[in-house]
This record gives C-alpha cells, structure tokens and sequence, in this order.
C-alpha cells in the first residue's frame, strides 16, 4: 500500500482522483471505480503497490508491438483492477475478479532483478490498466531506465493528461488499445468518449514514446467501414502515417459471449481501408498464419519482416528497393 499521487481533497473527509478521467469522489473507506484505490482517512492509497496478480514473460511481438525491439523479451507485470468496464474484457479474471486474486510482493527493485535474471530486455506493464497501479509502475520504470531495460506500456489510454506528462519521461513505447466510436466506448466501455485517450496518445507523441495501436472488431459493434475509417484517419492525422495499427479478431469473452468471433474478411475488410487512407504498416491479429502478420515495405510491397507467430525474421530496410523500415528500439531486440 502506498499514498496515490494524483488526488485532491474534497467535502468533509472525501477525496477525488485525479489520475483518470473519472474523476472519483471516494468518501472514507470507500474505493473508487478501478477497486484498488481507497480514501483512508482523507488519504488516497494505492492498495496493490509492489503486488502484481500476474508475472511472466513474453516477446515483444505478443504485446503487440512490431516496430519496437523486435525478437526482445520483456517481464510483463500486472496488478487487479481497471479503469474501463468493458464487457469484451479478455483478462476479466483479474481486471474485474469476482472473487479474490493471489498477487505476490515484488518491490520494483525485485522486478529489475527479475527481469535480468531471466534475460528479458524491458519491462511490460501490461494485461490489466497500468494507470490504475500508477504509482508501483512508475517507481518500477525510473529503476529499469537506471538498468538499461527499455519500459512499455499495454494500455486503453484512459489516463489523465498529468500522469500521462509524468509516465511519458520514462517510457519508451507504448501500444493503446483505440476501441471504437462514441457509442461503443459510452455502451460497452462505460466512458463518455474517446477524447481522452486521444489527447494522452498525443502526449506521448510529443514526449517521443513509440506508439502503436490495436483495434479489436467486434461484430456488430465496431466492424462498419464508416467506424474504421474514422479510426484510421485519426491516427493518420494525429500520430502519422507511420503509425502502425493492428487489427485483431474478437473470441466470445466476459460478457458478450454470445457474439459471433470476427470473420477474417471483416479484419482483410480492415486492412485495405487503412492502407487505401494512407497507414504503412497495419497487421491482423488473432489470426495465425495470416500473411498480415508480416511488414510489408510501404514503398514496394515487398514482404521485408517476416512473422510466424511469434519468430520474427528481423530486418531494418527492404531488400529489393532499399527503403528504410520504420523502427524503434534496436539497441535491445533479440
């Protein structure tokens, strides 16, 4: 447990968060909306700091990030909680636990060591929200960037502009999960809209972290032509072109179980409107052994990385027409 850094204090022994849109007014005793933040007090405490629920780790490419160190490995920690409700959550079991989720004490210091000993180049903060254990990342970040190990986020974006400016100094890439439109995020996020996580992924831009995004389709939700090409073209015109932009196929999950997996057309549908709208690199997701999980060189076509799976043929220019591939990170890849 350790004192959050982004509160004020409110009425009587109330406080209110600051660290995520939502703004919470928790009164004494109570959490607020992520369940791991409590007013004790008239002081807002970080109820997990140093206690992750999953450790492991992972390539790079799992994340996924394509453009950033590939072939590294990264320890991947998470805490219990979320700042979003979405009803598609694929790691509900520990983002929204109905019942209580072992977690271990593991200091930053001790993540470091971890994730030496085991050979992973960087560290990921990852499968639930890291905003909601803001505090534990942080401390955990500024000690990894000391060591040499890069820092990378698996993120929904909906962080305050404040923390996002702090993080932003010790982070090195970063991969936001854009949902959908309005509706989607106000029916199955409950959030009002996405501004937020546009104006923190603008944030992170200017601050030089390495972004790349994922789109989960969903039938029926966020799978017409219209909701993926305002997507597309926010990223194109915010974060450019070179931005790259994974579209991953949904499996019944949490609560929408009765919806139907993405068909492979929808997703092939996907990446024909980012590439006619100008996006260099987009990939498709969840769908092994698709030629889309290569990169492909922007200015001849020529498959230039090769994926399967998770091996990756690493190269940094196209061997036929000579074109630089857009990369980041190459001091840590494998």
């Amino acid at each position: 447990m350790k004192e959050a850094l982004f509160y004020e204090k409110a009425e009587k022994s109330a406080v209110k968060c600051v660290l995520c849109p939502r703004f919470c007014k928790i009164a004494e005793g109570k959490l607020g909306f992520c369940n791991v933040r409590e007013n004790r007090e008239g002081k807002l405490y970080s109820l997990y700091y140093g206690k992750p629920c999953s450790v492991g780790i992972d390539p790079i490419e799992k994340k996924p990030l394509y453009h950033f160190a590939p072939g590294s490995r990264a320890l991947s920690i998470a805490t219990v909680g979320c700042n979003l409700a979405c009803s598609f959550c694929q790691n509900w079991t520990i983002s929204h636990p109905e019942s209580a989720v072992h977690s271990e004490d593991i200091a930053p210091e001790k993540v470091i060591e971890l994730a030496k000993a085991n050979g992973a180049q960087g560290i990921s903060y990852t499968y639930t929200e890291p905003t909601i254990f803001f505090e534990y990342a942080l401390d955990t970040m500024k000690l990894a960037r000391k060591a040499g190990l890069y820092n990378m986020w698996v993120s929904n974006g909906y962080t305050n502009p404040e923390p996002a400016k702090m993080v932003a100094k010790y982070m090195d890439a970063i991969n936001v999960d854009l949902k959908g439109d309005v509706n989607f995020y106000q029916n199955l996020c409950s959030v009002p809209d996405e501004e937020p996580m546009h104006q923190a992924l603008k944030i992170y831009q200017n601050a030089g972290v390495w972004i790349e995004i994922t789109n989960l389709i969903i039938p029926s939700f966020n799978d017409r032509p219209e909701q993926i090409k305002d997507l597309v073209e926010w990223v194109r015109d915010n974060l450019g072109p070179e931005t790259p932009i994974h579209f991953s196929m949904f499996y019944p999950q949490y609560k929408l179980k009765d919806t139907e997996p993405t068909p492979v057309k929808t997703l092939e549908k996907a990446l024909e409107i980012a590439k006619k709208a100008g996006i260099e690199y987009a990939y498709l997701g969840n769908v092994p052994g698709h030629e889309a999980e290569s990169t492909y060189c922007p200015k001849c076509g020529s498959v230039v990385i090769k994926r399967s799976g998770y091996d990756v043929d690493i190269k940094e220019s196209c061997d036929k027409c000579n074109n630089k591939i857009k990369i980041e990170g190459m001091k840590w890849s494998g």
